[in-house]
């Protein structure tokens, strides 16, 4: 089961590595993150591998959007459940300028959006699209 969410970044937890039983080395790191809802949730997501250095690359207070999957063990009878975070995206991150951009698109240095030329009009039959 895959699930979505998104929120502000409040905190980051520290990196915890380890090494499992096949030998193999690990990584992971919680942070936690506020829903901007009308009544607001703190959630803790972990960040495995990779994403912790996607992580370390995003600032508290920005927010977020977190694809996760949930997952549940048993230990000694109780069950736990993490959150396992498996995309990590800034939200606006598509305001910002693509580092190619055509040389007829201008950008607003103080508000980051970009102005684009009126598209040319299609001569009659010259049309590409399969329907």
């Amino acid at each position: 089961m895959m699930a979505e969410i998104s929120g502000k970044l409040i905190k980051k937890l520290g990196e915890v590595t380890g090494t499992g039983k096949n030998g193999t080395n690990w990584i992971k790191q919680e942070f936690v993150i506020e829903t901007q809802e009308q009544y607001p949730k703190k959630v803790c997501l972990a960040a495995w591998g990779d994403r912790t250095q996607d992580l370390s690359q995003i600032a508290d207070g920005e927010t977020l959007k977190i694809q996760f999957s949930p997952e549940s063990r048993e230990y000694n009878e109780r069950w736990y459940t993490e959150l396992r975070a498996y995309r990590i995206e800034r939200m606006g991150a598509e305001t910002t300028a693509p580092s190619s951009v055509p040389s007829n698109v201008e950008f607003n240095a103080s508000t980051g959006a970009a102005k684009f030329p009126p598209m040319a009009a299609a001569a009659e039959g010259d049309d590409d699209l399969p329907f």
